[in-house]
Order: C-alpha cells, then structure tokens, then sequence
C-alpha cells in the first residue's frame, strides 16, 4: 500500500477489530536502532486489553482510511480500562479516565494523518468525558503531538511518560 494524501476518517466499529490489533502492534514504540517486538506481543494481556472485544459500550475511536482502496492507515480510540480498579492499565489515572490509543502506521506517518485523529476524537470524546490519559515513551515523537494538544505529565513511569488532558 502506498503514500496517500485522501483519507476519510469513519467511527470504528466491531468488525474494525483485526486492524486494531495490527496498529496495537505499530503502536509500540521501538527506538531508532532497537530490534521491534515479535508480533505476538500484543496477545500478552498488559496490552491485549486495548483491542480485546472492542465495542464495549464505553469504547469509543475513529479509523483513517485510505481513498480509493478503502485501506485502514491510522485509527485514535478511546477505552475505559480501570473498572473496578482491576483492569489498570499504563496510562492509569483514575478509574473514571479512559485511556487513549493513536496509531498511524509508519508509511504514513508525518502527513497530519495523526493530529487530525486526535483532534476528531478528543472533540468527540469532549462531550461525555472529563479528561483522557495515555502512556508514551519519554523519546518518542509523538510526545510533542501530545503536548500540543493540550496534554501534560502526570507522572513517569521508568521511561514512559503517563499523561492526561482535562477538558474545560
């Protein structure tokens, strides 16, 4: 699949699923020079729960999709993982905080394609929340993205950064 500048962005759905795990997969930060995980990362249940049964009544996440060839190439998805405190999760801040998930995979990356899933989820997501948090490696670009939209550290964690954005 190649680079595409015309992409849609569509709510996800069930049958969305399998490329969820596919960006959960993309979604691991591997620094420059790092070998990348094996695949089968995502199944270990740490990770597994972002993607696991998605379309919970409290799930909630847009997907990018490529023009033409219908492709997903990106996805930004909200879930609520501290139910009862058993389900805590990197980006725990609360057991009322759903945890943000973005992707866009590497051949599309740079193009905005992220920044407006953000954006189009953290408007949707404004309605019914009062904030959102994540977990994102203290080197990883994507920190700055974050940051721009109005997120802050709450706390590190090793070398992850946990942060939330509060929605006035």
């Amino acid at each position: 699949m190649g680079p595409t500048s015309s992409y849609t962005i569509r709510p996800i759905t069930p049958a969305d699923e399998p490329f969820l795990w596919e960006a959960l997969y993309h979604a691991i930060y591997v620094a420059p020079g790092d070998a990348p995980p094996e695949r089968d990362v995502v199944k270990r249940p740490e990770l597994a729960r972002y993607v696991r049964d998605w379309g919970d009544v409290n799930d909630l996440g847009f997907i990018a999709v490529a023009e033409g060839n219908g492709q997903p190439i990106g996805a930004a998805w909200i879930r609520l993982l501290a139910l009862a405190g058993e389900n805590r999760s990197y980006g725990y801040t609360g057991d009322t905080t759903s945890e943000l998930s973005v992707v866009v995979l590497p051949e599309y990356r740079g193009r905005g394609i992220g920044t407006r899933l953000l954006a189009h989820l953290l408007q949707a997501v404004s309605v019914h929340h009062r904030s959102v948090s994540l977990s994102v490696e203290a080197g990883n670009p994507a920190s700055r993205l974050y940051r721009r939209l109005g997120f802050e550290i709450v706390r590190t964690s090793g070398t992850s950064l946990v942060m939330r954005k509060t929605f006035v």
